[in-house]
């Protein structure tokens, strides 16, 4: 009767762990939370992104003050003879200047100010795309931590069943006191096992956590699903092109290209001196000496001022000279950016592609032949034909394979995660 008991049950291990492998339990009425909420929650309350977000006042100020016009300056000045000895004379004199950008510079500016704004823009998008690919990554992590310990809760399972038939057993005297402590170690172990996931799991949450933005100690349940198919049937040479004309890196790197570009024009503009005009308001009060005695003379004097220096010597050479050097780094690691980028969608296409394969002999050969091998093993020891030790072994061999499985299921995942950043595009249109 304990025999088939244990057959029984044993029997059913296997669509449990199909229903391990294809979904994740909700704990209690929690609602779970999907990759795409997930992402979402992450991109509205990641600290780091956030506070990214918040530079582009710094961006903005940087326009603001390429726009404006220098600060007018008022000069004041005032004379007299009281100190001299001559109290009949001094003078007072008042103007307003202004310094007026010419040869275009003030546009000039107002161009190099909007490439960096756009610059960050780019770069915004790209912190976006790098935290997708990190949340990605935790998320998948954790519903592997999950599933494996669904697995540990299903050998803790199994083997209390075993457990309980070697106890009937070994009253009936069917079999030596050895056989059941065999049965106590493996107990024992899988549980040792279940702690060691567990663990597992908290860091993956606490880390997913951490990406999402969320308070100390606030873990939400997760829905998802390792075993869903993944539709991706693009080439190697479209993934390139995706790549080139959607990675926000390589589009932060041209525009900063063309930054360069508008350097050298406002370098060159700049070897133009500017122009200062102003006004002034001049009175003067002196004595003249004459033929019989001294005239005292008021004067009161408006003019302009005009100022420009003149450009013999410093014509900007310098700083047209760094501005293309500058331009020529670019263009350089804007090269070689294109070419890594190329690089990643080839070893993420790689990546990819052999964990179809690996995950293609689990679902034809591996995990079919697996639980055919543990059924026939634990009906031959219902039948006693086997010891215990060959369950045992069996038993071991089946989670470990699934174990294996789990693994080649999450390599799938990541391999597609990382393909996606690589790309800058959702290949598989949202689905997870």
């Amino acid at each position: 009767m304990g025999t088939t008991v244990f057959a029984r049950g044993a029997l059913l291990l296997v669509p449990g762990i199909v229903c391990i492998l294809s979904s994740t339990p909700v704990r209690g009425e929690e609602q779970a939370l999907s990759l795409p909420r997930v992402i979402e929650l992450s991109l509205q309350n990641n600290g780091d992104l956030n506070a990214f977000r918040e530079e582009k006042g710094i961006r903005d100020a940087g326009k603001v003050r390429a726009g404006l016009l220098p600060n007018p300056t008022l000069e004041l000045e005032a004379g007299t003879g009281a100190l001299s000895g001559s109290r009949d004379e001094n003078n007072l004199s008042i103007g307003i200047s202004q310094e007026f950008p010419l040869a275009g510079k003030r546009d000039k500016r107002l161009t190099i100010a909007a490439r960096d704004l756009e610059i960050y823009r780019w770069q915004l998008v790209d912190r976006e795309r790098v935290l997708r690919e990190e949340v990605k990554a935790a998320f998948h992590d954790a519903i592997l931590a999950q599933k494996r310990t669904d697995l540990a809760d299903r050998a803790i399972d199994l083997n209390r069943q075993l457990l309980e038939v070697t106890r009937e057993r070994l009253t009936a005297g069917d079999i030596p006191e050895l056989e059941m402590n065999l049965v106590k170690v493996e107990l024992a172990r899988s549980e040792g096992s279940r702690i060691a996931a567990a663990r597992a799991l908290n860091q993956s949450q606490a880390r997913l956590s951490t990406l999402m933005g969320l308070p100390a100690g606030e873990s939400p349940a997760l829905a998802g699903n390792l075993d869903a198919d993944v539709p991706m049937a693009t080439s190697l040479l479209d993934l390139k092109r995706l790549a080139g004309e959607s990675r926000p890196d390589l589009k932060a790197l041209e525009t900063e290209k063309s930054r360069g570009e508008a350097d050298i024009t406002l370098a060159r503009a700049e070897g133009v001196p500017n122009l200062t005009a102003g006004l002034f308001y001049s009175h003067e009060r002196r004595a003249d000496a004459t033929g019989v005695g001294e005239e005292k003379v008021r004067d009161n004097l408006l003019g302009i001022r005009l100022s420009l220096p003149l450009p013999l010597f410093d014509r900007n050479q310098a700083g047209v000279q760094e501005a293309r050097t500058r331009r020529s780094s670019t263009e350089n690691r804007l090269l070689a950016a294109t070419r890594n980028v190329e690089r990643d969608v080839e070893t993420a296409y790689a990546r990819y592609q052999n964990s179809e394969k690996v995950l293609s002999l689990y679902k034809a050969t591996i995990i079919p032949q697996l639980e055919e091998n543990l059924q026939l093993t634990q009906e031959a020891y219902r039948l006693g034909e086997v010891g215990i030790l060959a369950v045992i072994q069996e038993q071991k061999k089946f989670f470990e394979v699934s174990e294996g499985y789990l693994t080649a299921l999450h390599d799938r995942r990541t391999a597609l995660v990382k393909l996606e950043a690589a790309v800058a595009t959702e290949l598989t249109g949202g689905a997870q």
